[in-house]
């Protein structure tokens, strides 16, 4: 089903279907012995879920024709690659106050070694952000970090509840918008750019990604991957949950507003971490993506 302004989900349908889809790739590229990311809870909170697609992915019970079986491949270490980027963007910030925006099944306010002091915020739905502490909790699972939840949509007026949650706009912030650009409307893009700017105090880092033409370099990607998943009783269409029209470049914007950027391409973010970028027509979209990091001045 398209987007529209009113629509809503869990996390087994629609965008936050892509959440546990995301999870289940983080929970199969931390296994073996050179994994590039360790996420130890992906796998329960995928299980929790229930999508038994993605279950089954797992546990190896799904046989995909040999395509997609290569893509689903390249989306894995897709995943591993993006996930290893914003682990190390937090890492490296050195700043006690971050946020990650549409957190989904993010863990990293539990498995990060977050320095001491630091407060972590996380937004997303009231019921995304209620299942995964109740589940992680289930799990014995506890946060590195002092971990505040901001249980509210992007839609709606975010910044007040951030700031109703105890958030200093006066101190500088590490932002992570992981995932999130493709599914926002153009103009709604640069409202979450322009209040992120209103909140960083200089010094306020942020990483995000910028897919150039998403809608249609992925979304005609995705065609393929979403016959197959309707073949195996999942009804996803990553087409579907794009929303069309020009975007204002990321690098750009966020460079006017203030902002000292730097930007590298996917195939770049791939040798950093020693990991070769495979070729051919189905990852060209792909190949357009950047990994964006930038400094409040």
């Amino acid at each position: 089903m398209a987007r529209s302004d009113e629509d809503t989900w869990d996390l087994a349908s629609s965008v936050g279907a892509t959440a546990t889809m995301v999870a289940a790739a983080r929970a199969v590229a931390s296994r073996g012995p050179e994994a590039l990311i360790d996420d130890p809870y992906a796998d329960a909170l995928v299980r929790a879920v229930g999508v038994e697609y993605f279950v089954k992915l797992l546990d190896g019970e799904i046989t995909l024709e040999a395509d997609n079986a290569a893509m689903l491949a390249v989306m894995t270490d897709v995943m591993a690659v993006r996930t290893r980027f914003f682990d190390d963007f937090f890492l490296s910030s050195g700043l006690p106050q971050a946020v990650i925006l549409a957190s989904g099944l993010d863990a990293r306010a539990y498995r990060l070694p977050w320095p001491s002091g630091s407060v972590v915020y996380e937004i997303d739905q009231p019921e995304v952000i209620e299942f995964k502490t109740r589940t992680l909790a289930d799990l014995g699972a506890s946060p590195a970090a002092e971990l505040r939840t901001v249980a509210i949509d992007l839609r709606d007026d975010w910044p007040r509840a951030l700031r109703d949650r105890g958030f200093d706009p006066t101190a500088p912030t590490a932002w992570i918008a992981e995932g999130l650009l493709i599914y926002l409307p153009p103009d709604a893009q640069d409202r979450l750019f322009d209040n992120i700017t209103a909140l960083s105090a200089p010094g306020s880092r942020l990483a995000t990604e910028f897919h150039p033409d998403a809608g249609a370099r992925i979304g005609a990607s995705s065609q393929r991957m979403a016959e197959e998943w309707r073949r195996h009783g999942l009804d996803l269409d990553m087409a579907d949950l794009f929303y069309d029209g020009e975007r204002n470049p990321v690098v750009d914007y966020l460079r006017e507003r203030g902002w000292e950027v730097e930007a590298r391409s996917r195939p770049d973010m791939f040798a950093h971490y020693g990991r070769p970028f495979p070729t051919g027509e189905a990852v060209e979209a792909l190949r357009q993506s950047l990994a964006v990091t930038a400094t409040r001045r």
